[in-house]
Order: structure tokens, then C-alpha cells, then sequence
């Protein structure tokens, strides 16, 4: 019998559980930089790390602590096999542009191996060949077609009648020489290098406005500010829209991961064509090994409870593996774009010094490092065979404009039902630890009782468009449903868009 001893979603991953990660102090004073970079997951890390190597200075700030975000609470497969999207890239991209995607991440996964090798980072780095495996008939034939997609890009795999899985499968392709480690350790390095450059990190120290001009300022929370020559936005949501309407242009999803012990090891990684989806790797934790089950996605504020997305993935394990110990488990939020391509590059056409990174689509590993590889030559003035393509201002008619209608219909409808949907229970229907959306003072309220009973009531009322948030009770958060905006239980912002707190309300 398993003991489960759940670590919530936001609390300690088995990364952080590895990492010892230096802390550092918030800016408290205005400075000036080559280069300030407002995000400190891989891409604002790996970008601070190239630009010090080439000689220019430049501040890291992080809102919270440094690769504690989506970093942090990934599953950490290096790999340029992002789901069944090449034969769609090949139809909406045309065949160039599609294996410039492969290259672009093909090569961030070289860079990673390389600096690895080099530096002899123990960071459990492993090559693995990366696997898509569908079980129904209509996943047989997306399959198939990927397959053929990939002879077209020539990118080293093939189709596949078996996996070495314990799975019955219809079909399966697999993708050779792909990567997984422990990304924290690996960034760990990055960080401890940057400490004797003119690198200058600096964490709980909050992004909120940019005055644009010749030289920018990054205004901060607090009043200090960070003149620089260029600012980069890797701060998951960008932190500053400049009309650039990226709130309009992705929409966010929530994803699950359980961790737990096994005595089975997986030869390669893997992933389910079919929903809901399932994510497989092992990895090994003081000699033990663990695997690890992602999933279950949906967008934000508009799933389930947490609780039965975790129970489904565990609910898999168990049949499928050996499960012997303690169980670790986790949410993460990743941003995806109406094309499913990553936004990099300038912040708008009329932006020469303001730059943006987002809209990974879960696989942030290698498009994270692509990021900073393309973003080091832009800041630079170099040209980057990868610049069109990532570009913020380009637009595809098709899929984009499906989509943008799809997307937007979706929050119109999530507003209204906000709006609508009324609840009677009182503040004092509470019980210790538990949080809803409640009549307070004669108004819709969001209250949640701690477990000293002390109860903490806000406006449901996103600050970012005004949608209603919805209660999250495994990860005690208040996400909106239509644009992605999360919110601790006293209000406080977890995710953007939005980037000011929730109204607190007297009790």
C-alpha cells in the first residue's frame, strides 16, 4: 500500500526538493543597465547568462523567487517534439518554416547539452528518445501523417507499431536523441556564473509599468526603477502589454503532475495523442527512482477541482506501474497562442528596445532557451535566421482567426456566466481551510477561512477585464476563467494578465 504524503500545487516540487537555490535581496534603489530582463524562469536566466558573456550588464528581476514559476513546476523534457505539430505547421507554415521550428528547438537542445557537457553540470541530464503514442483510430491517422511530416523535415524518427510501454497502442512515433534533467540544477549553474559578471538579480521586487523612450524604465511596485538600453519581458505573461493585445491573442491552461516512487524506469519519454493526456518520464530522487505523470489540462478557472485531476493521474500510475512511496504533486500554467507558436521578439512593430518572450505551449525547455538564443542577437543587432518566424507582429489568417473567435467567444461566454451565476452560502458556512464564492455585506464576495479560522474576503472581480474568478481549493487560488489571471487567497496576483491584487473586504 502507497503512503501519499501530497505536496499541494505551488509548494515544493521534486525540483525545488533537489535545489538548494541562492536567495537575493529587492531592488530598493534606481539603477542603470545594459539590458533589464523582468522574469527569472530559463529564458530570463539563460538571456541574463549570454548577454554577461558578451560583456554587457544587466538586471534579472523576478516578482517572487528566481525559477520558482512555471520553470520551476515543469516536467522538464528537453525536446523538439511538441505533440503532433509538425504536419499542422507544414499546413499553416508551409515546409520551411516548419523546420525552422525544428531547428530553433533542435538547436536550444544542443545548446543545453553542450553547456552541460562542458561544465560537467550534475543536473541528471539524459538523452532519451521522445515517444507520441495514440490508442484510437483518429490518433492512428494524425499519427501517420506526423510520420510522413517528419520525412519531409528530415527529422531523425519513424512511425511505430510498439512502444517499449506496457500500453496497447494503435500507433506511435517516436522522435531519436531528445533530452530530460533537473531543470533547477542545471540553471543553478547559470546563476552561480553570472555572480562574477556585471549581473545584478533581484528577487520580490515587482514589474509594473515601462516608460518607454530611448532609454526605458522598468518602473517597479515599490518605486524603484531600472533604467536600461532594452527590456525583455520573460515574465510568463508579459508584464507590460504596450498595445500589443496579448491578452487577446493566448489563453491559458492548467496542467497536473504527480510524482511517485516506482521500481520501474522508463527507456524514453512519452506522451498520449488522445485527451486526456498523459505524460511520462522517470527520474531519480537520493537513489530512488520517481516517476512522473503529467496532464489532465484544461484552461484556467473552467476545470474541475484540482483534487480530481490529480486523482485521475494517480488513478493511471497505479495501473500502470509499480507505485511504492511517498507522492509528490503539482499544477503548472502555461500560456498557448492562436498558432501554437511562441511570441519572441520585439514587444510591437513600433518597439525597437522593448522585446517579449511567451506563449510556450508546455514546452518551454527547449522554446525557453530558443528564446534566449534569438533575443541575445536581437538586443545585439544580429541577425537570427529564427526572427520571422517567432515574430509578435505576424499573423496567419488561418489558423489565427478561427481561433482569436473561437478563444474570445469563450471568454464573452465565461464573463456572462460569471456575472449570472449567483451563490447563497454565508461566510460563516466556511470551515477551516475551505474558500467559495459567497453573499457578503449584501454582495458577491470570495471569502477563505484559514485553518485558525481567520477568514479573508475579496472582489471576486478580476482586476484585469472584470471577469469572475472562480475558487481553486487544492491550490487555494482564485483563476479567472477567461484570460488566465490567478490570485492567492487574500488577493494578492499570482499569474497575469492582470497586475493588480483582488479588493480585500473588511469582514
Amino acid at each position: 500500500m502507497m503512503k501519499e504524503n501530497s505536496h499541494l500545487a505551488n509548494e515544493e516540487t521534486l525540483w525545488m526538493k533537489q535545489t538548494d537555490l541562492p536567495e537575493f535581496e529587492s531592488l530598493q534603489e534606481d539603477i542603470r543597465v545594459d539590458v533589464g530582463i523582468v522574469g527569472a524562469g530559463i529564458t530570463g536566466v539563460t538571456l541574463a547568462y549570454l548577454l554577461s558573456k558578451e560583456g554587457l550588464s544587466v538586471a534579472l528581476l523576478d516578482a517572487d523567487r528566481i525559477l520558482q514559476g512555471t520553470t520551476g513546476h515543469t516536467t522538464a523534457k528537453i525536446t523538439a517534439q511538441h505533440d503532433l505539430i509538425y504536419d499542422e505547421l507544414i499546413q499553416h507554415f508551409g515546409v520551411e518554416q516548419a523546420r525552422t521550428y525544428y531547428r530553433a528547438n533542435q538547436e536550444a537542445l544542443e545548446f543545453i547539452e553542450r553547456i552541460v557537457r562542458e561544465h560537467k553540470i550534475d543536473c541528471q541530464f539524459s538523452a532519451e528518445d521522445a515517444y507520441i503514442y495514440g490508442i484510437s483510430e483518429e490518433n492512428k491517422r494524425k499519427i501517420e501523417l506526423e510520420a510522413k511530416a517528419y520525412e519531409t523535415l528530415n527529422i531523425p524518427g519513424k512511425g511505430l507499431d510498439t512502444i517499449p510501454l506496457d500500453l496497447s497502442i494503435k500507433k506511435a512515433i517516436v522522435m531519436e536523441n531528445q533530452a530530460q534533467f533537473n531543470p533547477l540544477s542545471y540553471l543553478h549553474y547559470l546563476v552561480k556564473e553570472m555572480e562574477n559578471k556585471d549581473v545584478h538579480i533581484y528577487e520580490h521586487t515587482v514589474a509594473t509599468d515601462i516608460e518607454e523612450g530611448t532609454n526605458p524604465r522598468i518602473v517597479t511596485k515599490n518605486g524603484a526603477k531600472v533604467t536600461c538600453g532594452s527590456i525583455v519581458s520573460t515574465s510568463h505573461f508579459p508584464f507590460y502589454d504596450g498595445k500589443g493585445f496579448f491578452f487577446s491573442r493566448m489563453y491559458a491552461e492548467r496542467s497536473y503532475i504527480v510524482a511517485a516512487k516506482t521500481n520501474q524506469t522508463l527507456d524514453g519519454m512519452f506522451l498520449s495523442a488522445d485527451d486526456p493526456k498523459r505524460s511520462l518520464r522517470t527520474t531519480t530522487f537520493k537513489d530512488q527512482s520517481y516517476v512522473l505523470i503529467g496532464g489532465e489540462s484544461h484552461k484556467t478557472g473552467q476545470g474541475k477541482p484540482s483534487k480530481q485531476h490529480f486523482d485521475a493521474l494517480l488513478d493511471f500510475g497505479r495501473r500502470h506501474f509499480d507505485l511504492t512511496g511517498v507522492l509528490y504533486q503539482w499544477g503548472a500554467q502555461d500560456l498557448i497562442t492562436l498558432d501554437k507558436v511562441p511570441y519572441i521578439g520585439h514587444l510591437t512593430s513600433r518597439h525597437s528596445n522593448l522585446f517579449v518572450a511567451t506563449g510556450y505551449r508546455k514546452w518551454g525547455m527547449t522554446t525557453g532557451t530558443a528564446a534566449a538564443l534569438l533575443l541575445k542577437d536581437m538586443i545585439q543587432e544580429k541577425n537570427n535566421p529564427y526572427e520571422d518566424l517567432f515574430t509578435p507582429t505576424r499573423f496567419y489568417a488561418d489558423p489565427s482567426i478561427k481561433h482569436f473567435v473561437t478563444q474570445n467567444a469563450n471568454v464573452a461566454a465565461q464573463f456572462l456566466s460569471g456575472k449570472l451565476n449567483l451563490q447563497a452560502r454565508s461566510v460563516e458556512d466556511l470551515r477551516p481551510g475551505k474558500g467559495a464564492t459567497v453573499i457578503h455585506k449584501a454582495q458577491k464576495a470570495g471569502a477563505y477561512k484559514d485553518e485558525d479560522g481567520h477568514t479573508h474576503v475579496v472582489d471576486t472581480t478580476c482586476t484585469h477585464l472584470g471577469c469572475e474568478v472562480e475558487w481553486n481549493q487544492e491550490e487555494r487560488s482564485w483563476d479567472c476563467p477567461c484570460h488566465g489571471s490567478r490570485f492567492s487567497y487574500d488577493g494578492t496576483v499570482l499569474e497575469g494578465p492582470a497586475d493588480q491584487p483582488l479588493k480585500r473586504i473588511e469582514e
